[in-house]
């Protein structure tokens, strides 16, 4: 038998899909699931992404540029001229195979074996599958449920720097925790970047989903990080494109975009007919950003009240993206959720939770909470509650709690 690599086998498994035969299984026995674990939504992608690839007239499906095609990457300079920012060119944009490459791209520009970056949790989990790729440490400053996860005091991020520090890693609007961080917590981040020369990695994939009159705010809004800034975008959640594998690693730092593009030329190219599917969907008017914005609005609404009103469970009403961090009164989230899908059924019907454990380095702070993203109709979402309630009566009189 051939030996796996060290680094195979230090690869952390996702919190959000290693549930999934479990969810096989019971879909198996006719049980009906309800996926509230995994952020695809059921908003239908932009028409005109669609027919751009029905109407492709291409003869050859040919490589794309390594930095992305011409068209795409004017559309994406086009929207972020619309956001204020009317510096950038599309020589600040590599088109990358969805955020997840952009993101790997930065890591492995900023780091190398065995260096840092600062992370607040909870935080997007595969965060510690792209960090150990490169052997590179995740430092994690903890945030609170009680404060509904804001950004922990800027003291508790300059203790964690070292020598090693290459990076300060956001997500914002945050996966798990849809925490929308503040103009004045943002710049106590840019602040200690420029203080220690580390650069701010700014994933701000949910940027349109926004809630409450709030608006995100942007790292780029920050123009003396020029240097010091990375911001990983993608279309996958802004028009429910998750498929077609397109996002962008964007920086106004010529020596930073210069070292990623090399590891953009050597993955060659990223997907054409994401591309052009991806051209297409920024046509559209922000009529559709704002429906579906109004519809998860709804869906928030209904999802945390619900929640709520469940004695025992603590669900902080996010401001954005389209998840909520819940604490359950259970004794470990990972043993409930996989219950669930084992041993539970309410008129054969049941839910799929992620355990929050995953979202943190030391998965005892998240022992008692799930991430739940409503991504599902209201209908969906009033049954997914009615059947957590029951399960979670089931569940403590079982064992006892």
């Amino acid at each position: 038998m051939p030996n796996i690599s060290n680094r195979a086998q230090q690869m952390p498994a996702s919190p959000v899909r290693k549930l999934v035969p479990f969810a096989l299984q019971a879909k198996q026995r006719g049980t009906k699931v309800y996926h509230l674990n995994i952020g695809q939504p059921d908003i239908e992608t932009p028409e005109t992404a669609l027919n751009a690839l029905k109407n492709i007239d291409l003869k050859v499906l040919e490589y794309a540029l390594s930095e992305g095609n011409i068209e795409y990457r004017k559309a994406l300079t086009e929207y972020y001229h619309s956001l204020d920012f009317t510096d950038l060119t599309p020589d600040n944009f590599i088109v990358t195979n969805g955020g997840s490459e952009a993101l790997n791209f930065a890591i492995s520009t900023l780091c190398d074996d065995g260096d840092e970056v600062i992370i607040p949790e909870p935080y997007y989990a595969n965060y510690n599958g792209f960090t150990s790729a490169f052997n590179v440490n995740v430092v994690a400053v903890p945030s609170t449920i009680d404060t509904g996860f804001a950004l922990p005091p800027i003291e508790e991020f300059e203790k964690k720097i070292t020598a090693k520090t290459r990076a300060i890693v956001i997500c914002n609007p945050g996966n798990p925790t849809g925490y929308l961080y503040t103009r004045e917590e943002l710049q106590q981040l840019a602040d200690i970047a420029l203080k220690y020369d580390i650069v701010i990695i700014s994933d701000e994939v949910y940027r349109e989903y926004v809630y409450d009159g709030k608006q995100q705010i942007s790292m780029f809004a920050f123009p003396e990080l020029a240097e010091n800034c990375i911001i990983i975008d993608s279309e996958s959640k802004r028009y429910s494109m998750c498929g077609v594998r397109i996002g962008s690693l964007i920086t106004r730092s010529k020596k930073i975009h210069d070292a990623a593009m090399l590891f953009a030329q050597a993955r060659l190219s990223p997907v054409l007919l994401g591309q052009i599917a991806a051209t297409a969907a920024h046509q559209n008017d922000g009529a559709y950003i704002r429906a579906v914005r109004e519809e998860y609005t709804h869906r928030r609404n209904v999802l945390v009240d619900l929640l709520n009103a469940i004695p025992g469970v603590i669900c902080p009403k996010p401001k954005g993206a389209f998840y909520c961090v819940a604490e359950l009164p259970v004794d470990d989230t990972e043993k409930f959720a996989q219950w669930l899908l084992e041993k539970y059924t309410l008129n054969n019907e049941t839910i799929m939770v992620a355990p929050a454990g995953g979202f943190y380095s030391n998965p005892e702070l998240g022992k008692k909470q799930v991430r739940i993203a409503y991504v599902l109709k209201e209908e969906d979402l009033r049954k997914s509650v009615a059947i957590l309630q029951d399960s979670l009566e089931k569940y403590k009189l079982e064992f006892n709690l």
